[in-house]
């Protein structure tokens, strides 16, 4: 469990092909601090550190998660967002983040403001039902607040701070980037799904029009 509050921007060093998956040795400060069989998540997808050292550390990551994630894009010297597992007890600044990535969207539009910025960002339309406006999303691993809701198109606002610390500044138009819908949000949806009624159907209409 993680909370998409982003701890350091690490650096992809090697990738090797293994097999249909692959070995990530990732550059990073936290590395000295990270074990064999703990959690990291890298770009919001929840990996497992195989080794690590004073400099480095490695994950494999698998063919189910390279098919439903952006992680096969990845190159040498391209940043990583990264945030070790959640601690018990500690704050909970972002939202309950599980680093299961739902789906990937396409950046379409940034939108430059007087302090920060405006990403559009295409998702699957099966999935707009996770989507509300205000509510929380994490993309890439960050925790971020959805601004605007048109359809299948959400809108973020990027902060400086925000802008500097993750890899947020390197998103373009026509790239991809890792969308995890708010797992609360998606407990409900499905209970409400088991336990159809039409009565219920009228609510079901309202919540997926709202912001539409």
């Amino acid at each position: 469990m993680f909370t998409g509050i982003i701890e350091e921007l690490g650096r992809v060093q090697q990738i090797e092909p293994l097999g249909g998956g692959m070995r990530l040795t990732i550059a990073a400060q936290m590395a000295p601090t990270l074990r064999p069989d703990q959690s990291v998540a890298v770009n919001g997808v929840c990996l497992t550190v195989v080794s690590a050292s004073a400099a480095h550390f490695e994950v494999v990551v698998v063919e189910e998660t390279l098919r439903k994630t952006t992680l096969g894009s990845l190159k040498p010297g391209m940043p990583v967002n990264l945030e070790r597992a959640l601690q018990a007890g500690a704050r909970l600044d972002g939202h309950f983040v599980q680093g299961h990535v739902d789906t990937m969207g396409e950046v379409l539009e940034v939108i430059p403001e007087a302090t920060g910025r405006l990403y559009r960002i295409r998702f699957p339309e099966a999935f707009r039902m996770y989507v509300v406006p205000t509510g929380s999303i994490a993309l890439d691993g960050i925790s971020l607040t959805v601004a605007r809701l048109e359809g299948d198109t959400l809108t973020v606002a990027i902060i400086p701070h925000t802008l500097a610390k993750t890899n947020v500044s390197t998103w373009q138009p026509g790239g991809r980037v890792n969308i995890e819908f708010d797992v609360l949000g998606k407990y409900v949806v499905a209970w409400l799904a088991q336990r159809w009624d039409p009565s219920l159907e009228r609510l079901r209409s309202l919540f997926l029009s709202e912001g539409a």
